[in-house]
């Protein structure tokens, strides 16, 4: 069979075509795998800062929004976890700004960073305009397996004196009156010497209206104790009983101002159960991170007991402990 010139250059002008079309599908495609593959930024870090001489804590998620976007959230020093519209790779590093929520000034803060295995560097150029470099490790899973085994209660308060306990540096406003550790103005946090790991807590207190506290579990994340009555009553992630900025409760049960109030925690690993005022309103809920005013980023590591004194009047009594075996 005779094939004439004509058919076989139309012939291998085809080929010609499939082949660049398959050059282009694959690159796209590798493009796509890259970014697939590349388990290391995705996940979970627990960060440290380093600004003006001193260290602050903070907290990195990123996660994969579809096929190709990056999105995150991220807690600074203070504050609540704040939502990352995009973390945009480039050259091998990783960048996002986001707002300022608390912090002074109108600029955005920048980030950006690089991760290697299980490690994450990088600096944040703050509100301020300054730079400041920060370092972090993957943050442990903490997701228990089985159920854990109790051991006796600790009382934590013995209504006399603040023995067991010490402050974060600031002047100490906390005195005891008639069995209860009250603090009358603004000023330290309380942390006990001890540290646990996995626990069941009871706690009571009181505030007066418009007040606001917190008890932060192995001095990492807050449970918030705030007037909700006398502001906003819906159920969201920053108010009573809420695990701040992360775990709303499913109800509202606050009681109001000058009354005594109650919460019953059991945190176990990164599952946090929290009963409030003899209501369960958190059930066994995952912790992703750190929330703003942790004491530091070390997650694997047993805590204090840290209640917050630097954000109004407050009084706490019968605060009990039962930890783990």
């Amino acid at each position: 069979m005779k094939i004439s010139p004509q058919r076989i250059l139309r012939f291998l002008g085809a080929q010609a075509v499939l082949a660049l079309l398959l050059c282009s599908t694959l690159k796209v495609s590798a493009q796509d795998h890259e970014l697939k593959k590349d388990p290391d930024v995705i996940g979970r870090w627990d960060l440290t800062m380093e600004k003006d001489g001193k260290t602050q804590p903070s907290w990195l998620e990123v996660q994969k929004s579809g096929t190709h976007t990056l999105i995150g959230r991220f807690t600074y020093a203070f504050g609540s976890a704040r939502p990352i519209s995009e973390v945009k790779p480039k050259d091998g590093k990783f960048s996002f700004s986001i707002p300022p929520q608390w912090e002074e000034g109108n600029r955005n803060m920048d980030f950006e960073f690089e991760v290697g295995g299980d490690v994450i560097k990088g600096t944040m150029v703050y509100t301020d305009g300054k730079s400041y470099s920060f370092t972090g490790v993957r943050a442990p899973r903490m997701l228990p397996t089985k159920a854990p085994v109790w051991g006796k209660p600790i009382v934590l308060f013995n209504g006399k004196d603040t023995k067991g306990w010490h402050t974060d540096g600031r002047p100490n406003q906390w005195i005891v009156e008639k069995g209860v550790l009250r603090s009358l103005k603004s000023g330290a946090n309380l942390l006990t010497d001890k540290t646990f790991g996995d626990f069941k807590l009871h706690i009571e207190f009181r505030y007066k209206q418009g007040s606001n506290s917190g008890v932060y579990l192995r001095g990492r994340y807050e449970v918030q104790v705030i007037d909700t009555k006398s502001g906003e009553p819906e159920p969201i992630n920053n108010q009573f009983s809420s695990v701040y900025g992360f775990l709303p409760p499913t109800k509202m049960m606050a009681k109001n101002p000058g009354e005594w109030q109650s919460y019953d925690i059991t945190l176990v690993g990164r599952l946090v159960t929290i009963v409030a005022n003899g209501t369960e309103v958190i059930s066994r809920a995952e912790i992703p991170g750190i929330t703003g005013g942790a004491i530091n980023s070390r997650e694997g590591e047993p805590g204090p007991l840290m209640i917050q004194g630097d954000h109004g009047p407050i009084d706490y009594r019968n605060i009990v402990i039962t930890p783990a075996k």
